[in-house]
Formats: C-alpha cells, structure tokens, sequence
C-alpha cells in the first residue's frame, strides 16, 4: 500500500476487495514493476491516484469473479486508470473495470503476460510506426539489453535492418540479442557503429540521446521511448537544423489500440521462444530490491513480482 509519494509501498493485509458492477476480480499471479510505476510511486508523473493507493499498472492472473469475463479464465490486466487513478496489481486480487481486463492463452506464463505488452507494443510501434524503418538501414537501439530495448533489436533485424545494440555497462553487451552488433554507449561512434545510422531507437534519453543525435545522417530519424538515463538532454539547435534529423516521440499510451494486435502475435512468438524477453522475478515481499534493481539500471528486461 502507497501511503507516501516518493516512499516505496509497505506490505499490509487487508480484505478482498469488494466488486462493483463493470468490474473483475482477479487473483494475481505476477504484477510487473515498470519506470511508469516508479515515476507514480514518487510522485513524478503527470496523473497521480489519491493515497492511499496499491500501485502496479500492468498484472496477470485469473478471474475470480466477473459479469463478463468467465472464472479462472488466465488475465492480463492494463489501463481503466488501474494503477494510476485507482488500485492496481501489486496485491494478491485485484479489482479493475471489465475493459481492462484481456484474456491470454491457456499456459501463459503470468510473469510474461504482465510483461510483454509495453516492449512488445513500444517496438512494434517504434520500428513500423514511426521510425519505419527499411531494409537495409542501419539502425542503433540504445539500452539494448533492457526488455523495450532488446525487443526492439529483434524487431527492427526482421525489419531487414543493421542493427547496432548499444549499452551502458560492460556487463549488458552479453546480453544484446542476435543479430544486434553491441556496442558500448561510452564507445559509441560512427567507426564503431559501422558507419553513419539511418536512425536511432532510443530507449534511454540523457546524454546518450546527444551523442547518437550526431551520428545520424541527414534526413535520418530518432524514435525516442524513453528516459530511463535522464528526462533532459541538451543539443545546440543551429547544428541540429543543419543536421537536419527528425526527432520523435513513441507513446504507447495513444498508439496501444493500434498495436494491440501486433503485440498479441508477438506473445505467441515469445511464449514459443522465437523472440526473447528478459524477465527478472522477484518475491511480492522483496519489492525494495526489485525497485533497487530498476532504479538503478541493474536489471535486466523486466522486473516482475512474484505473488
């Protein structure tokens, strides 16, 4: 329970919660533990719940009780305000309005299916949707061994694209997926890159945003994800009008219904193990290390609790 803004959530008992009309009880299985629920969680986001509140925007498990949706029936749980205007997913049940509430297949693993919705949905948007990238070109995707980020790599190879993954600690280029070339972002230039880049993925923000800026060609294109490395970057704007390179937003929270069913196919193929997504697990009491991990930088993919 979130009793405090910039305080993590303390473990507390307390009942079932009641279900409303247009509402699911769910039971959760797995709950994820996302840079948005960290930016609610310390009050830095642009819609705040009323506290006290239970955090957790996206979860998985299976109906307990609902007038739509069948009991036992394996759930993802994501949007209807859960998580940011109301209670969410880090609890053992859930109660959230019926549109929220998505069916996945029979044997899903809980951890993936609260998981795979925000990289699968963001890297689809991110190559196809905005960046369009073309075969052939080449491409760096920035914090490359995180879950949008290794995703994305994946996504933008079958694209046809070069892929450059670049990271920030030596301990991640390991974790690069094939086929991305990895590259440090301390060592990123246009020699290591392999050359000039027809656009950039950018996961991270900060400073890494300033330095691959200068390594895109001119009419080339920068999809920006997010800011996990800083929510401000500086650029010296007569040299990025000459640059002449486009910079975009990614915003999975008005492109969600469109990529919906692009991401559900992706499921299917990470459930099967043609696509990889990096899942760390954690207990629901050990949620101070999970946030710990996130924070800072640490983990790798995504961070689920384990209820």
């Amino acid at each position: 329970m979130l009793e405090e803004f910039g305080t993590l959530p303390r473990l507390v008992e307390r009942p079932v919660p009641e279900r409303p009309p247009g509402h699911t009880l769910i039971r959760v299985h797995a709950a994820q533990v996302g840079h948005l629920d960290l930016n609610i969680v310390d009050g830095r986001f642009g819609v705040l719940p009323d506290l006290p509140m239970v955090p957790g925007t996206e979860a998985a498990g299976v109906v307990v009780a609902s007038d739509v949706h069948p009991e036992g029936l394996p759930v993802r749980l994501r949007g209807g305000g859960a998580g940011m205007r109301r209670d969410g997913g880090w609890a053992e049940h859930a109660v959230v309005r019926d549109s929220a509430v998505v069916p996945v297949p029979e044997g899903t693993d809980p951890a993936l299916a609260c998981c795979f919705f925000s990289p699968a949905g963001t890297a689809w948007a991110a190559v196809h949707a905005v960046a369009a990238i073309r075969p052939g070109e080449r491409v760096a995707v920035t914090g490359a061994a995180g879950a949008v980020g290794a995703l994305t790599v994946q996504v933008a190879a079958r694209a046809g694209a070069e892929v450059v993954g670049v990271v920030g600690r030596p301990a991640k280029l390991a974790h690069v997926p094939a086929p991305g070339k990895a590259v440090l972002a301390s060592e990123l230039t246009e020699e290591t890159a392999g050359g000039r880049l027809d656009a950039v993925i950018d996961t991270v923000g900060g400073a890494v945003l300033s330095t691959v800026l200068g390594l895109v060609r001119g009419r080339g294109r920068v999809a920006l994800v997010g800011y996990t490395a800083g929510r401000d970057f500086q650029v010296d704007l007569a040299d990025f009008l000459l640059a002449d390179v486009s910079l975009l937003p990614v915003n999975l929270m008005t492109r969600g219904a469109e990529v919906a069913a692009d991401a559900d196919r992706l499921l299917a193929e990470l459930a099967s193990g043609e696509l990889v997504l990096p899942i760390e697990r954690h207990p629901a009491d050990r949620l101070a290390e999970a946030v710990e991990r996130l924070r800072t930088g640490a983990a790798i993919g995504k961070v689920a609790l384990d209820f």
